[in-house]
């Protein structure tokens, strides 16, 4: 243990020389630095090819559905036009993506799932990215014409005196939502002459109590 206490006091010594050293190179360093003009940070880094020919196909199928008919037709014409014009893998895939579009007038299923199909053949001609986006594209086509086929083979298959039953039912939910809805209407037309006769009453209470005076 004595030794040991011994040792300390020229290990302590030894570090101080040190820091002291580190101190001064830091000093000088930073002196340095603060004379020399601050560098222009580095332009940003350009987005992935991917990224940039992924956003224009990902625009198709979010914006096609938010238009009207009208705007939804016009749409498809410019993609299936450009298709047509430059035949390019990317407008290839623009125009299966928009077939494949649900809740659009232009979808067709059948067709997108034949397009990416072809396209899947020749993966070489596609980016990474736009593989990716087909093959999923093409999987969920594939399940939605699987529901499809389903549902028309139950249709097909009911007896007719259930299809019968259930066009009833159809036809007495409609009346039935009709018959609400009018008196939906009814009830609230009688609210707002209601309303009308008591701003009526409330007026003429007000007037003659203002008319009133006190002997």
């Amino acid at each position: 243990m004595p030794h040991d206490l011994g040792l300390r006091p020229r290990r302590s010594g030894a570090y101080g020389v040190v820091l002291a050293a580190c101190g001064l190179a830091i000093a000088s360093l930073g002196a340095c630095a603060s004379g020399e003009p601050k560098r222009a940070p580095p332009p940003p880094p350009a987005p992935p090819q991917d990224t940039v020919v992924l956003t224009p196909l990902l625009e198709v199928m979010n914006s096609l559905p938010s238009g009207d008919p009208a705007r939804q037709a016009e749409a498809f014409e410019s993609i299936k036009e450009a298709a047509d014009v430059t035949p390019t893998s990317s407008n290839r895939l623009r125009l299966a993506l928009a077939l494949a579009t649900p809740d659009c007038s232009c979808q067709d299923p059948v067709a997108a799932q034949r397009q990416l199909s072809e396209l899947l053949a020749r993966p070489e001609t596609l980016l990474p990215g736009e593989r990716l986006l087909a093959a999923v594209e093409l999987k969920e086509v594939e399940q939605r014409l699987i529901l499809q086929a389903e549902n028309k083979r139950l249709r097909d298959e009911a007896p007719p005196d259930d299809r019968e039953k259930l066009q009833a039912a159809n036809r007495r939910l409609a009346a039935e939502t009709d018959e609400n809805a009018r008196l939906r209407k009814a009830l609230d037309e009688a609210h707002a002459k209601l309303e009308a006769i008591t701003h009526i009453e409330r007026s003429i209470t007000d007037r003659g109590t203002g008319g009133t005076r006190t002997p």
